[in-house]
C-alpha cells in the first residue's frame, strides 16, 4: 500500500502562526476561581488541582496542573512534583473505580508545537476501553464522546 502525501501550501497562515498572543491562561484563570462545579474542577491540592478536560479524547478525560504558571517539568518544585504524581495515581485509581476503562493514557505535550493548547505544564490521564476508536475519527474526523461532561463531573466526584 503506497500512501501519497499532498502539500497544502498557505504561506499567510505564518503571519498568524508568529504574531504575538495576548490570550490570559485558562489553567492560571481557573487556579484562581471558586467556580469549581462550573469549571469542573475536581479537587484542589496544595500546589496543583484536578480538571475534566473541557475538550476531551473520552469521557473522564482529567488534566492536573499547577496552580503555578510554569512550562517546563523541570521547574517545578520538589512539593509540586509530588502533589502532581499523587494526582496522577489518584486520577487512575478513581477513573478505574468509577468508569471501569480497560487502560489509560497519560501524558503531557510542552509548546504549542508539541500539541499543547496552551504554555502551562499539565498532565493529561486519558482513560480507555476496548472499542473506544470506530470509523468515525477515520471517516468523518469526528471523535464520539459518550458521556456528557456535567454526568462525568458529577460521577467522579462522588469518589472524590
Amino acid at each position: 500500500m503506497v500512501i501519497v502525501l499532498r502539500n497544502l501550501w498557505a504561506p499567510w497562515r505564518m503571519e498568524y502562526i508568529s504574531a504575538p498572543k495576548n490570550v490570559e491562561c485558562f489553567l492560571c484563570s481557573y487556579a484562581k476561581s471558586n467556580r469549581d462545579d462550573e469549571l469542573f474542577i475536581l479537587k484542589r491540592g496544595k500546589y496543583s488541582y484536578i480538571v475534566l478536560n473541557a475538550y476531551p479524547y473520552n469521557n473522564g478525560h482529567l488534566m492536573i496542573a499547577p496552580y503555578r504558571h510554569v512550562v517546563y517539568p523541570n521547574d517545578l518544585t520538589f512539593e509540586e512534583s509530588m502533589e502532581i504524581i499523587s494526582f496522577i495515581s489518584l486520577s487512575i485509581d478513581v477513573l478505574k473505580r468509577a468508569l471501569s476503562p480497560d487502560g489509560f493514557n497519560i501524558g503531557v505535550n510542552i509548546g504549542r508545537a508539541a500539541g499543547a493548547g496552551v504554555e502551562h505544564l499539565h498532565f493529561h490521564v486519558v482513560p480507555r476501553w476496548f472499542g473506544d476508536t470506530n470509523f468515525m475519527p477515520i471517516v468523518s474526523e469526528t471523535k464520539v464522546i459518550s458521556q456528557h461532561i456535567k454526568s462525568t463531573f458529577e460521577v467522579l466526584k462522588k469518589f472524590l
